[in-house]
């Protein structure tokens, strides 16, 4: 098997090697480079398998780590986003072990990081975010440990000041109903979900009193 031609794509730092007169494969022009990719060049059956793998390697890693720009993400879920993409398992096993190498996963700060942004922008109980992690990959105690300082009485009392302007003006019931339908698909247990109304309805009540007494 002979290396008949070597082209580089047009804006990409990429090539499509042709062996025997035929398109054999596209790969990184640096991985042409060190591996001496050029016309004349003999290749055995063997290197040219070696060379498709280095090249998939190559491509799963730079599709991972272009992930992990947008968002940190768990072990799963970024094999799973690979696997979709069409790579194959020991190719997406080799990528996942090298980005832990690297530094770039680790599911314990992942889960911190999921907390964290959840808590301050949808804040949830602690175990429906749990059960999110958890369905992400992350073990349990590395869910348990990330969920442990969440108070579900702050966490609901902050996710239904944000909806309080919406309700203004509803009959208690009415107030009570749609309340507490937003809290439990939230994840809150009902003796939370009905402290807390009662906490808004209360706090909701002396606001209008303070403004019809101005």
């Amino acid at each position: 098997m002979i290396v008949t031609a070597v082209e580089r794509q047009q804006r990409r730092r990429r090539g499509n090697v042709f062996v025997d007169g035929r398109f054999a494969l596209a790969l990184g022009m640096e991985l042409a480079a060190e591996h001496d990719l050029r016309p004349g060049r003999t290749l055995s059956p063997e290197e040219l398998s070696a060379l498709a793998e280095a090249e998939a390697r190559r491509n799963a890693l730079e599709s991972a780590l272009r992930l992990l720009s947008y968002r940190p993400r768990s072990e799963r879920e970024l094999g799973d986003r690979l696997a979709r993409k069409g790579f194959g398992r020991e190719v997406i096993a080799g990528t996942l072990s090298r980005l832990r190498e690297l530094g770039y996963l680790d599911d314990a700060a992942f889960a911190r990081f999921w907390t964290e942004t959840r808590q301050a922008f949808r804040p949830r109980s602690r175990w429906l975010l749990a059960g999110e992690l958890r369905r992400r990959g992350v073990s349990q105690e590395a869910a348990e440990g990330a969920t442990a300082a969440i108070s579900d009485e702050q966490a609901a009392y902050q996710a239904a000041a944000r909806r309080l302007r919406a309700l203004r003006g509803l009959e208690y019931q009415q107030f009570r109903e749609r309340l507490g339908r937003f809290l439990t698909s939230r994840g809150f247990s009902y003796a939370v979900a009905r402290r807390t109304i009662e906490r808004c309805w209360a706090e909701l009540g002396a606001g209008q009193a303070e403004g019809e007494a101005l």
